[in-house]
Parts: structure tokens; C-alpha cells; sequence
């Protein structure tokens, strides 16, 4: 028997670290949706099994903070530039069999696009049910509570309708919860905040833009074997045609549509592209120490709003539940500031960041932070879901993956100074 135990705690400790220790390249090979980074459609947690709660606490109060959903690219160029180049040098003769294949499928995607870019997609509506639906089942006891559910959403019309597709679940699985929703500027301050600090150091093409920039510029991936599927003469592809069909494919996992364009793409090619965009996304969110932490800095009315809401739902003055919806740029530095595991590296290398940190972990569409907290007489706890899976935070605790609140407050104010 203890033989047997004993193989058994083998197999799953050779299998955690094998899985630990797996490289960015590994997994995006696993799964090439993951080079999409936060384009990367969320990753529904259909085997997550929660820690049982240390016994006689009972949740009493949700705070939360979600990225909006799926949704379509940013501006219309994003999908014209491509097509546009396809479809002159299909004027032209020079596009292969594959190339010819590639125009189809660009303008079937333009289809659905086509007065669509910076919405909302219908993928993003569905994740944001699901993940409501998914709170509402795992934590009854707090939505049976009399009291208000309070949520709010920056200004941004994909952000307001995913909150609203949050709520519209919740008020189907029980139409009497008290629901007060608002999309306003007068929320701004905390739920996307930038310092003038950090506007500065964004537009500064001298500072942490440069690195990026000289990061991109370091020759790679070769676009020949790209552009020789795709033109019969390589040489007549434009530089830069790879890259733009690329962000293409990824955002295809947030759309409607059945197109795959990965097969163009070799996983090493996706890996380095990516890499280009998640060092983007560290140098201007993350922790980094090229943004001289701004983004940080930035952050903090928002997770000083975290603090006082807990405050005032433990006194019984508050919410049962605060929902607070915005984008990667606030959800990214949020999980840095809380320092969940896995988001909060400071990196200085930028060669070195993605084996530290990965904005498809980070921040997916539809990515989201809860804190569950939990009360046992004058005694409460709280556990921490990211993409509501259980996560960490460096503080000492004896009910991992539970943290006592008084524990978590005065090092969450530490790093909000306040």
C-alpha cells in the first residue's frame, strides 16, 4: 500500500513540474490560440475543483473585476491592409493556389467584421453569462442575501454590454436580486485610471517604447517561407504582410466564424510573433521596470476601491457583491499590484520577459479576478480566483488557498499606500 501511494505521489509530482517548467513555445504549440494573447478567446475552467472552505465559513461578499469579452478588432485596417495587398497582386498574378486560398477566406472574415471592429463579439456576451452563471451556482449563499449587487463599467461600449450581459444572467437565475448597474465617467477615477505619469512614459518614444521597438526589430521570425505559400515570386510580398495576416488569424477565435488561418503559420512563428505583443503589453501594464512603475502607480485607486468596498460589506454597510467590468490595461496592473502568482514579475530583460509572463495567462478576453470572502462569527477569510481558478498572493497563511482578511488588508494598503 505505501509502495503504491508512494508511485502515485511520483506521477503527480513529476507531472506538476513537468508542467511547470514548460516553456511559452510549448504552450502555444499545445494550443495556438494561446499566440493570440490577450486576443486569446478565455479559457472556460471546465476542471477546476475548489479547496474545501475551512469549516463553518460561509461566503458573504463577492469583489470582483473583469476584462470585457471577445470582441473585434480595433480598427478597420486591421483587416483591409491584408486584403487590400492580397487582392492587388491577385489583380496581378502573383498569388499562389495557398494565396488565392488566404483572399477567399479574408474576405469572407471581412464579411462578418465589416461594421463590427471594437464591438463587442457574440463569443464575448456567452463568456461573460457563463462566468455569471458560473459565480451565481458556486456561491448561492450570497446571492440569496438581502442587499444590493453593485456594478459598474467604464465608458467603453463593449465593456458596458459585457457588464450587462454579467447582470442580465444573474437577474435570469434570479429575477428578485437587487441589481444597481451603471455606466458612467463618474466611475472612471478607479475603475480605468492613468496617471499623467503614465500617459507620459506611454507616449514617450524614447523610454519603454523604444525597447519594445528595438525588440521587434530583432530580425525575426523570416517572413521567405511565409510569403513563398502565399506568392509565387516571395520576393514580390510586402515585409510586414506576415504579421498583419497573423493578427488576423488570432482574432479569429473571437469571432463567429469556422476560418483557421494557423496553417499558415509555423509554431515557432507564432511564438515569436507573439512575443512581440506580449512584451508590449509587460513594458506598458505590467510591473516592469522600463515604465518606472506608472502603470503600478496607476492602479492604485483601484485596488484602494477593493479595500474600502470589503471594509464596508464586512460592516454590513455594503455590497453583497461588487462588480466592477474595464480592459487589460486596468486588469493586467490590478493582478500585479494584488501580486497574484504568475502576474506580478518585474523582469528587466526584455528577452527574458516570457518566461515570466504571459498576457494569455494574464489576460484573456474575458479575463477576471475575484476575491471570495467568507465570515465565521467577527472572523472572515477571503480566497482568490483568477479566471476563476485559485490563485496566490505572497502573504502567510495556515488555511491556503484562504487568506485571513486582516492579513490581506494591511498588505493591500501597503501597496496602495495608504
Amino acid at each position: 500500500m505505501r509502495k503504491t501511494l508512494l508511485y502515485v505521489f511520483l506521477l503527480l509530482f513529476t507531472a506538476l513540474f513537468a508542467n511547470a517548467q514548460k516553456t511559452a513555445l510549448e504552450e502555444i504549440r499545445e494550443n495556438p490560440g494561446r499566440s493570440g494573447g490577450v486576443y486569446y478567446a478565455y479559457p472556460v475552467p471546465t476542471d477546476v475543483k475548489y479547496t474545501p472552505v475551512p469549516k463553518g465559513y460561509k461566503p458573504f461578499y463577492i469583489s470582483h473585476y473583469g476584462r470585457h469579452g471577445s470582441r473585434y478588432m480595433l480598427n478597420n485596417n486591421d483587416y483591409l491592409r491584408p486584403l487590400n495587398t492580397l487582392s492587388q497582386a491577385h489583380e496581378e498574378g502573383l498569388l499562389t493556389e495557398k494565396g488565392v486560398e488566404t483572399l477567399t477566406k479574408l474576405w469572407d472574415i471581412w464579411d462578418e467584421a465589416d461594421h463590427h471592429v471594437d464591438e463587442l463579439a457574440p463569443l464575448g456576451k456567452r463568456q461573460h453569462r457563463g462566468i455569471a452563471e458560473r459565480m451565481f451556482k458556486n456561491y448561492p449563499e450570497v446571492f440569496k442575501q438581502k442587499g444590493v449587487i453593485t456594478a459598474r463599467s467604464t465608458t467603453s461600449m463593449r465593456v458596458a454590454l459585457s457588464m450587462v450581459a454579467f447582470i442580465q444572467r444573474l437577474t435570469e437565475l434570479n429575477p428578485k436580486l437587487n441589481i444597481d448597474w451603471e455606466t458612467s465617467n463618474a466611475n472612471m477615477w478607479y475603475l480605468n485610471s492613468h496617471t499623467d505619469e503614465y500617459n507620459k512614459e506611454k507616449n514617450d518614444f524614447n523610454g519603454w517604447r523604444k525597447s519594445h521597438s528595438d525588440f521587434g526589430n530583432r530580425g525575426v521570425p523570416d517572413e521567405t517561407r511565409f510569403l513563398s505559400l502565399l506568392y509565387k515570386d516571395p520576393s514580390k510580398g510586402p515585409k510586414g504582410l506576415m504579421g498583419q495576416i497573423f493578427n488576423v488569424a488570432v482574432d479569429l477565435q473571437d469571432m463567429e466564424t469556422d476560418i483557421d488561418m494557423f496553417d499558415l503559420f509555423t509554431p515557432e512563428e507564432m511564438y515569436e510573433l507573439w512575443k512581440n505583443e506580449n512584451c508590449w503589453f509587460f513594458l506598458c501594464d505590467g510591473d516592469s521596470p522600463l515604465n518606472k512603475g506608472t502603470a503600478i502607480e496607476s492602479c492604485k485607486p483601484l485596488l484602494k476601491h477593493f479595500i474600502d468596498q470589503a471594509d464596508l460589506a464586512i460592516q454590513g454597510k455594503g455590497d453583497v457583491a461588487t462588480l466592477r467590468f474595464g480592459h487589460d490595461g486596468n486588469i493586467i496592473p490590478l493582478a500585479a499590484i494584488m501580486r497574484l502568482k504568475d502576474c506580478d514579475s518585474n523582469e528587466p530583460d526584455v528577452n527574458k520577459i516570457d518566461e515570466k509572463w504571459r498576457d494569455y495567462y494574464v489576460s484573456p478576453m474575458g479575463a477576471n479576478i475575484q476575491l471570495i470572502f467568507y465570515r465565521k462569527g467577527n472572523d472572515v477569510i477571503v480566497k482568490f480566483l483568477h479566471n476563476e481558478r485559485e490563485t496566490s498572493i505572497p502573504v502567510s497563511t495556515d488555511i491556503a488557498p484562504y487568506y485571513h482578511w486582516n492579513d490581506v488588508r494591511q498588505f493591500f494598503a501597503k501597496q496602495a499606500g495608504m
